[in-house]
């Protein structure tokens, strides 16, 4: 009889538990799917990018007509010739490597187009998020649309403080 008494206290004080926090799921990219302004930006993103993708693509060509040319002709190129078209295009073949960097690197061009046509809808997405948790009293909201990542956590969850006091570490 104790054994069963414990066992109920035991579910009731997990479903209490449980209902203490509140989580609500949400697919950002469907959200965003369904908005004008960031279907139009991504338009404009997926435009920006086919033109500077054809500017490189127009480039390397050149560029491989140039190493074609000078294969074919290199037998009969003096040794101050041929040092000079391989200078040529080894500097044709940087141009286009930092090209690409510049237009699709690590914040180059097309991140900063993003930032500027997207970042934006993402924020209003963001705030609206936001609202509604605060608004439906939601400890945690997560994002499934790439694996789950937390969009908002109730801040008197938030336990850093207490961490840090625990490591010594001070304000």
């Amino acid at each position: 009889m104790k054994k069963i008494a414990i066992l109920v206290l035991v579910i009731i004080a997990t479903a209490f538990t449980v209902q203490a926090q509140r989580y609500a799921i949400i697919d950002t990219k469907y959200i965003l799917s369904k908005i004008p302004e960031y279907k139009d930006a991504d338009k404009k993103l997926q435009l920006i990018g086919e033109q500077w993708q054809k500017e490189i693509d127009d480039k390397q060509a050149q560029l491989d007509k140039m190493y074609k040319n000078y294969e074919a002709e290199q037998f009969m190129l003096t040794e101050e010739l041929k040092k000079k078209r391989e200078d040529e295009l080894f500097t044709r073949e940087k141009e286009v490597r930092d090209l690409q960097k510049k237009r699709f690197g690590y914040e180059g061009d097309l991140f900063k187009e993003r930032q500027k046509l997207v970042k934006p809808v993402q924020d209003k997405v963001y705030n609206a998020v936001q609202k509604m948790a605060i608004a439906k009293a939601f400890d945690f909201v997560l994002d499934k649309s790439e694996g789950i990542t937390i969009i908002f956590a109730d801040p008197k969850l938030d336990k850093s403080e207490d961490v840090l006091k625990e490591l010594g570490v001070k304000n």
